[in-house]
């Protein structure tokens, strides 16, 4: 389903993403020269600058009610569990595949539309419940693959600006065969870093830590 951009939205999120970025001043224990779309990533451990993700990662396991409940999209959170079990065995190339197509399917919306408030992030349950915008996306993604056995440390929750449509945008990057490999709600095939030239990476999260990403030095 080909999702609609959303400038206003993509702009919040990118002034968030600046504030993040800024309020920072925690020395950072080392940098990488070769991260992510070419940027030096300078590496942080503390996620106090990230109220939304600490939040997700304290409550991703809530549970809807019974699929039977008549809540709305009742079903899908059982799905997605089926979706799991599905590929637990399957070649993890496979894996990214299957669940990049699988998330985009679901409807983009907007987070004032969604939630009242300018800037919401999703746990899994809430996205299969009312949908999502771009990071809410990348955030049930990465949790699908951690629950496949992915490690944290393979994965990024990557906010960055699309200088193509000069909008802010959230995707997610999958470490694999030493290749950056990038699921993203507004591309259907999971597709190299290397192959994308208009994103200009801001910040990144795990559940290890946070990465700033700046432009590499010539």
């Amino acid at each position: 389903m080909k999702k609609r951009n959303h400038p206003k939205s993509r702009l919040l999120l990118f002034s968030s993403a600046l504030a993040f970025g800024l309020s920072v001043l925690v020395a950072p224990p080392h940098a990488s020269a070769n991260g992510i779309f070419g940027f030096r990533e300078i590496a942080y451990t503390d996620l106090k600058p990230f109220p939304k993700w600490q939040k997700v990662l304290d409550t991703y396991k809530e549970r809807p009610g019974n699929c039977d409940s008549g809540q709305l999209n009742a079903c899908a959170y059982k799905k997605w569990e089926e979706l799991i079990e599905e590929l637990q065995d399957a070649p993890k190339a496979k894996q990214l595949e299957r669940v990049n197509t699988y998330i985009n399917l679901f409807r983009y919306i907007l987070d004032p539309i969604n939630w009242g408030v300018k800037d919401y992030w999703e746990i899994p349950r809430e996205f299969f419940a009312r949908f999502g915008d771009c990071e809410d996306y990348a955030i049930v993604k990465y949790f699908t693959l951690r629950a496949l056995g992915w490690k944290a440390e393979e994965m990024k929750i990557v906010v960055l600006q699309d200088m193509n449509l000069r909008i802010a945008h959230a995707i997610l990057a999958v470490e694999l065969d030493g290749k950056q490999m990038i699921l993203d709600n507004q591309i259907g095939l999971v597709v190299d870093a290397k192959r994308i030239k208009h994103y200009r990476p801001i910040y990144s999260v795990n559940e290890l830590g946070w990465w700033r990403h700046k432009p590499a030095v010539n």
